[in-house]
């Protein structure tokens, strides 16, 4: 497909020298018919548009994220495609392989570990001895905190009644909606199993094809190729921006937390796989790091020896530093990258994350960059707009000038 050019007419051109041409009224009556069918043209598109969005509404985000993929992972596929000697179909092959298995083979691995070090712990919480020392290590540290919660709020509480109240109501919440919750659990691992299929399918077809794909959507947009061009760098540069502060706000939470579980867990813990599994959830929106430390630092506090302060200390390290770093780290890095503004940024972060939910990460930064360059663009045909009419003015006294009768 040839590349299309769509270049500014100009509106001087074809014109007379008194100014341009009515047309006449048998020219509107002619012209008529067309006008009416072009609207029943737009009317029809409009509808069948409305259509396709309601089908496709359902793979939007996979759709999104592989060509967010695509995007981060260009030079690599662009490395694969010059060794594979421009083999398009092949070179998308591998490179949608080679992503899936970095995607994949860490989580198996993950899974792995995390499945032996609960055998183990299982195993090592099947001792009675085990159990008892830990029901005695319980009891203590809930009788150290009742009797300090007792001296700070009243004589008439008991951490045991309260204890025994929660539990209750647990139970009964988990025995009447353990049904729902199953299904919705499998309904949940389904549809994300379908979407993440999708998305190498997508992924792989955009490697293949997707300089085709941008140059017929180019075609069928009205707007001039220079500002096409921008939004498609603007995605680009904002895609790879988020992808990086992401990973680099994961890689320093994990690691924050690490040192936390170091000093704060007794000698033999499993820091190595608390520290990884912290830096895969600080990935996830709305669950984050907070889905390990907390359980950990309330592991700390009753059930490990001498483990009260340690697992104050550890609550508080978690709350205040691991799980607020991002709030820092994803602004900067999105400023370095995207040139927004670190309150812009962050603004957009949080904002997209309450309005979209998980995928709000990526959209909401990329919302307000397209709203930049689309402000710069409207700027720039205002600028162009004066520019003519003050040429076509200046024509025009020129012309008066040159026509009036000398003295």
């Amino acid at each position: 497909m040839s590349q299309k050019s769509k270049k500014r007419p100009s509106k001087q051109a074809d014109q007379p020298a008194d100014g341009p041409r009515r047309p006449t009224g048998g020219e509107l009556v002619r012209g008529a018919p067309r006008v009416i069918s072009l609207i029943i043209l737009l009317g029809v598109a409009a509808f069948i548009g409305v259509l396709f969005f309601r089908v496709m509404a359902a793979f939007l985000v996979p759709l999104f994220l592989a060509a967010v993929l695509t995007v981060v992972c260009k030079p690599m596929h662009s490395w694969v495609l010059s060794h594979l000697n421009g083999r398009k179909h092949l070179a998308a092959l591998a490179s949608t392989s080679l992503i899936a298995l970095m995607v994949l083979a860490p989580s198996a691995y993950f899974v792995w570990k995390a499945f032996v070090e609960t055998t183990a712990v299982v195993e090592y919480l099947s001792d009675d001895a085990v159990r008892a020392n830990i029901v005695d290590r319980f009891g203590g540290r809930a009788e150290s905190l009742e009797s300090w919660v007792r001296s700070s709020v009243d004589e008439g509480f008991t951490l045991q009644e309260f204890v025994k109240n929660a539990s209750e109501y647990l139970q009964s919440v988990v025995q009447s909606k353990a049904l729902g919750w199953g299904a919705s659990g499998f309904a949940a691992v389904v549809s994300f199993c379908i979407g993440l299929a999708i998305t190498i399918f997508a992924l792989y077809y955009f490697f293949a094809d997707g300089p085709a794909i941008v140059e017929s959507l180019m075609h069928l947009s009205p707007l001039d190729d220079d500002y096409e061009r921008q939004l498609l760098n603007k995605f680009t540069s904002v895609s790879r921006a988020v992808v990086l502060a992401t990973l680099l706000s994961a890689m320093v939470q994990g690691l924050l937390a690490g040192i936390g579980y170091y000093f704060a867990l007794e000698p033999g813990s499993p820091i190595f796989l608390l520290t990884v599994l912290t830096m895969l959830l600080a990935i996830v929106p709305f669950v984050g790091a907070t889905a390990v430390w907390i359980p950990v630092a309330l592991w700390v506090f009753f059930l490990q020896e001498d483990g009260f302060w340690p697992g104050i200390l550890l609550a508080i390290y978690g709350g205040g530093l691991v799980s607020t770093i991002d709030n820092v780290i994803k602004p900067l890095v999105l400023h370095g990258q995207s040139n927004l503004h670190p309150l812009l940024a962050l603004l957009s972060v949080l904002g997209g994350l309450q309005l979209l939910g998980p995928i709000g990460i990526l959209v909401g930064p990329m919302l307000v960059a397209f709203m930049q360059a689309l402000l710069e663009m409207v700027r720039k045909e205002l600028d162009i707009l004066q520019a003519e009419s003050a040429a076509a003015d200046s024509s025009t006294a020129s012309s008066a000038a040159a026509e009036s009768p000398t003295a």
